[in-house]
């Protein structure tokens, strides 16, 4: 049956303090968990895409250089970002009878899916022409891509209060997540030849039409199955300005948002230049589908295994030993000769797997950040705490994506050509020695991260107190 408009926005939107903290302390169903993790499986494909298989495209298909590709890339990207934090705060003052983050699931799929057509598409418009539609095409589809996830992401700091069960459910985000990176990295190679018959350009637009079609069936399913059940303590919005200010004076979210760019520089490196390293150095173009797919498998398993790593280590330590580990492994892939395919399975394995409690980690971190946020000051800007760390993993992501372009054109990289072996070396220092260090670049700065498991249960505990006496006020 439907719920009135005036009922379901006072459940959703603007609860009291007091049936906000009893939703909040419901349990999390099973189905919700799901319903949640199919999101970002929709939204990888178009990010996983991005990270593989974009620069890839864009140098041996759509015909521009690789710096070209690379600067390209970055720019876009960096304007893109700066959207972030104006998103969240939109979706922070989104009032509908739906509340105010789950809408955004069911109005932007189709329009992100046509973004993601155009942004694969190779008009014959010459050199400029191409270069200036992969600059409007892609600055289109991030745009329309972080107007959706934003409130996607803001969503899992409004299900539940609980850390531990916050940790779950981006457990479940990021297992969506990777299983949707295991499609796209293992399908893609094969889609695109299937579906265009001998035409690349053809192949790419299709197959980006199949994936944009999935992934809004299941924002449709997100939007269906989950529930927002926190509301701040104020129901007035603050200032965007206020809410930047307390980001800024939020210790916590700092680290996190440092930690966000450098291991996404980690990250975005490895998975872009994965395409290149087994198609010039291990020259086995045919097996790229399975090395990046077993890769991403490697992430979800690790995601997964996130709920209950946390039960023993508290998450802080536990990011430190995870990055420390990824750094000293990708280093090691550097040793690992090119007909030793066995070992670069293994070794990759690894390091997905050390890598997937990653994103988990970082979400449901992102969302005690926002928990502390309000215990401090008494504002509560969830939208905002995502998006500005959004941004940060945003300039990572084109940091990397610029590297990697520039770096190819530095090494004399000619596309579809046999390799020197000065291009080789440079192709196998992007995928072990440079994300490696950058790897323990973030265990590092990890370690200034000061919230642990017994500050965050005087929070809530402290939290809950002060909803349940506003509630008590007439």
């Amino acid at each position: 049956m439907a719920v009135p408009a005036s009922q379901s926005t006072a459940t959703s939107n603007t609860a009291t303090p007091n049936s906000t903290a009893q939703q909040s302390a419901t349990p999390v169903r099973l189905r919700e968990k799901i319903g949640y993790g199919l999101g970002d499986m929709g939204f990888n494909f178009y990010w996983a895409n991005i990270s593989a298989f974009l620069l890839v495209y864009y140098t041996d298909v759509f015909g521009i250089s690789a710096a070209a590709a690379g600067t390209m890339m970055l720019v876009t990207k960096i304007v893109d970002a700066f959207t972030d934090p104006l998103m969240g705060a939109i979706a922070d003052r989104t009032r509908s009878r739906f509340g105010k983050f789950r809408p955004y699931l069911l109005w932007l799929a189709l329009p992100l899916a046509g973004a993601g057509v155009l942004t694969y598409s190779t008009p014959d418009l010459g050199e400029t022409g191409k270069l200036l539609w992969a600059y409007g095409s892609y600055t289109l589809l991030m745009l329309v891509y972080t107007a959706i996830n934003i409130p996607y992401s803001a969503l899992s700091g409004v299900i539940t209060s609980d850390s531990q069960l916050r940790t779950t459910l981006v457990s479940f985000r990021f297992i969506g997540g990777f299983s949707g990176g295991i499609l796209v990295t293992y399908l893609t190679p094969k889609l695109v030849p299937l579906l265009g018959q001998g035409d690349d350009v053809l192949g790419w637009q299709l197959t980006m039409l199949v994936f944009g079609i999935a992934a809004a069936l299941m924002f449709l399913t997100t939007f269906l199955t989950t529930k927002e059940r926190i509301a701040p303590l104020s129901q007035h919005p603050n200032a965007v300005r206020q809410d930047l200010i307390d980001l800024k004076n939020n210790k916590p979210w700092l680290v996190l948002f440092a930690l966000a760019l450098i291991i996404m520089v980690t990250i975005t490196m490895r998975a872009g230049s994965g395409v290149y390293y087994f198609k010039y150095y291990v020259e086995r173009p045919d097996l790229v589908g399975e090395f990046l797919s077993s890769y991403m498998l490697a992430l979800a398993s690790g995601a997964a295994a996130t709920p209950l790593m946390t039960r023993f280590i508290d998450k802080k330590q536990l990011m430190v030993l995870l990055m420390s580990l990824a750094g000293l492994l990708s280093i090691g892939l550097y040793f690992v000769p090119a007909d030793a395919v066995g070992v670069i399975f293994a070794m990759n394995l690894a390091i997905g797997f050390v890598l997937g409690p990653k994103s988990p980690l970082a979400f449901s971190m992102y969302a005690d950040t926002a928990d502390y946020n309000e215990w401090r000051t008494g504002r509560r800007a969830t939208a905002m705490t995502f998006a500005a760390a959004t941004f940060s993993q945003k300039l990572g992501g084109a940091i990397a994506s610029a590297l990697i372009g520039w770096l190819l054109a530095a090494i004399g990289y000619v596309a579809n050509e046999q390799q020197s072996s000065g291009s080789q070396t440079g192709i196998v220092l992007l995928i072990s020695v440079i994300p490696g260090v950058i790897a323990l670049l973030a265990a590092f700065v990890m370690r200034f991260y000061s919230l642990d498991n017994q500050q965050l249960a005087k929070i809530q505990l402290e939290l809950s107190a002060r909803k349940a006496a506003a509630s008590s006020v007439p």
